[in-house]
């Protein structure tokens, strides 16, 4: 039997920010500038472009204040998690409910695990279908208390 994937050993704490963006475009950048601060990015121009690439193509907006921008690319060793929790109101993102982000999950990988990251994407659309999950994150105040809430998955 295959291993499952989980998402907590993607993710990391200083990869998790309290957004405070106006738009999706500020919100990608910052997301994208915490990785590079965290030396997770092979190369921040690519991984921002192939980020933005992926919004043209079709929303990454994915519902319930949920975003899930991603980018696969030579150079990354393994999958990485940014998370950003807007607090304060939701961002326009264009999403498939219409209704405004305010948890965005950044994604970062190799190009040639597709079905790594299929399983990762699969465990962080089970875990935030949750409801309580999701009210439970934008109350968080610290980094620590979203690997927390996040430690299971």
């Amino acid at each position: 039997m295959k291993k499952r994937v989980k998402i907590f050993p993607s993710l990391d704490s200083k990869l998790i920010s309290f957004l405070d963006a106006d738009t999706r475009d500020e919100a990608i950048d910052a997301l994208v500038d915490l990785f590079d601060q965290a030396g997770k990015l092979p190369d921040k121009n690519s991984f921002r472009e192939a980020i933005f690439h992926r919004e043209q193509l079709v929303s990454t907006g994915i519902g319930v204040s949920v975003a899930v921008p991603h980018a696969k690319l030579k150079g990354f060793s393994q999958f990485t998690i940014a998370i950003g929790i807007q607090r304060n109101r939701g961002i326009d993102w264009n999403a498939l409910d219409l209704a405004p982000v305010r948890l965005i999950f950044m994604i970062g990988g190799p190009e040639d695990r597709q079905s790594e990251y299929l399983q990762i994407l699969s465990q962080l659309t089970s875990a935030i279908k949750s409801a309580d999950l999701r009210k439970a994150l934008l109350k968080a105040t610290s980094s620590a208390q979203v690997l927390n809430l996040l430690a299971h998955f």
